[in-house]
């Protein structure tokens, strides 16, 4: 079978989906597939054994696309598109699916309406005209401090900062701007951070949980950055020190969220366990398979290895499209 394998991408996660996609075609076994590594640059242009192409004839050339991208364009329902058109099976979530997961404040939206619990927050639009004092203000009114700034169509925490104080939320609230024009800004919840992955049809599931994972952010850091999960400084403590009825609330959480959002394949939603309760911050329909990602860490602690992962995806594109 030939699998061609999407990397790269005109988006912030460029260098991330670089690592999937090299993680990807290193595990995918010789044996049953002949590789075809597709890169897409920064402007967006594909390529194919080194040489410019195009979507339509880079899928002439494969039989199944794994979809290693991230962020905006990769996850965003934009390249589902092109794939759609394309008539060639791929791996992950389809179009609205991915729209919607990316997406942060339909998400919410979604989330809450399935019963789950979400921080409390705004979602802000900040044009070039919008005064960023004025909507820190407007945010001290309704949601009290500390917060937390993020776009709300970006991954991997890309432009997320955190502020105590409304002048320290208009500061990040202007360090935001050049990433996106809608944010969230949330009350930041305080409390032990966990990461569940969702596999369809594994194992005898229909939706498989695998183990939650506790992640520990970096000494003296308030809140993640994207270096922060890509520099192998974050402890990552895989199954979770959970009590058996947390990791089991997280377990189904996590399932909820991937069904309510309509997603397929794979997933991972991110959780804070307070002592309020569990609060889902948001879903991967994309989550990283680099070697210092999460879901590769889970699945070897249920005894998967990643080249069984690899195969079992890409039986489910394959299934969906005949």
């Amino acid at each position: 079978m030939r699998v061609g394998v999407l990397r790269g991408g005109p988006g912030c996660e460029y260098e991330v989906s670089l690592r999937t996609g090299q993680a990807v075609l290193k595990h995918l076994s010789a044996d049953k597939y002949k590789t075809r590594d597709i890169l897409i640059d920064k402007a967006g242009q594909w390529h194919l054994g080194g040489l410019p192409t195009t979507p339509t004839r880079a899928a002439q050339q494969v039989d199944v696309f794994f979809n290693a991208l991230h962020g905006e364009f990769g996850e965003d329902g934009q390249v589902q598109s092109i794939l759609e058109e394309l008539s060639v099976p791929y791996t992950g979530s389809g179009v609205t699916p991915s729209i919607l997961g990316m997406n942060k404040h339909q998400a919410k939206e979604i989330f809450q309406r399935a019963g789950l619990r979400v921080p409390p927050g705004l979602t802000i639009i900040l044009t070039t005209e919008t005064p960023a004092a004025s909507i820190a203000n407007e945010v001290f009114q309704k949601i009290s401090p500390p917060w937390i700034v993020k776009p709300a169509d970006r991954g991997s925490s890309v432009g997320v900062f955190f502020a105590r104080t409304v002048a320290a939320l208009a500061a990040a609230l202007e360090s935001a701007r050049p990433y996106s024009k809608t944010f969230l800004v949330e009350h930041c919840l305080r409390g032990r951070e966990a990461t569940c992955g969702v596999v369809d049809n594994f194992r005898g599931r229909d939706f498989y949980p695998l183990p939650p994972i506790e992640i520990r952010r970096p000494a003296g850091t308030a809140v993640w950055t994207y270096d922060d999960k890509y520099n192998g400084q974050t402890a990552e403590i895989c199954p979770g020190n959970f009590s058996a009825a947390i990791k089991k609330q997280i377990e189904d959480l996590s399932i909820t969220a991937h069904r309510a959002l309509g997603l397929r394949h794979y997933s991972r939603s991110d959780f804070i366990v307070t002592p309020y309760g569990i609060y889902i911050l948001e879903t991967n329909s994309l989550p990283g398979l680099t070697s210092e990602s999460l879901l590769p860490k889970a699945l070897a602690a249920v005894g998967c290895p990643y080249a069984d992962f690899l195969d079992h995806v890409i039986k489910l594109a394959v299934e969906r499209q005949n």
